[in-house]
């Protein structure tokens, strides 16, 4: 059985995610998805909040688990026996900030990184962005899988934004 690890701090769990997880769902038998805390950004939602939320969203795939990492993704790597990291990329500068972890992920684990191009239609989507339209009252939740939305307003201690996830 071929695992790989997609693992990714998923503050929020957005629709490019989903896709990229379903992607590769389609290339190996398992895929594991890792929650990781990212040391240099400050996360919205909590660990346990990230997991169940990217849980909900991923429960329709077959082969799909979703699991925090409580370290160094490389340890994450080895305990779950994966053969692969799995990467969405929307575009050339995600290559750019991805490439060193790939290589560094490698040297560590000797395992390899594969890169999934993402949808085109969703490209534009990033966990980050989705936060900032949120903060300032913009609507998304055509961006999030179901539910998602409603705990990145009430993180943010926002109000709902064009009647949507309430």
């Amino acid at each position: 059985m071929t695992t790989a690890v997609c693992p990714g701090s998923f503050d929020p769990i957005t629709l490019g995610h989903v896709d990229v997880v379903r992607r590769a769902r389609s290339f190996v038998d398992e895929v594991v998805v890792g929650v990781a805390r990212n040391s240099s950004k400050s996360a919205l939602l909590p660990v346990e909040v990230r997991v169940a939320l990217a849980r909900e969203a991923l429960a329709d795939v077959d082969g799909v688990r979703v699991e925090p990492i409580p370290g160094l993704l490389a340890d994450f790597v080895r305990d779950v026996g994966a053969t692969a990291v799995v990467k969405g990329l929307r575009g050339g500068a995600d290559f750019d900030a991805e490439t060193p972890m790939a290589l560094m992920n490698r040297h560590l684990t000797g395992v390899e990184t594969v890169f999934v191009i993402g949808s085109t239609a969703l490209a534009h989507i990033a966990s980050s962005l989705v936060k900032d339209v949120a903060r300032f009252g913009g609507q998304i939740d055509d961006l999030v899988p179901p539910g998602v939305a409603r705990a990145v307003r009430e993180a943010l201690g926002v109000g709902p934004a064009g009647g949507g996830d309430v």
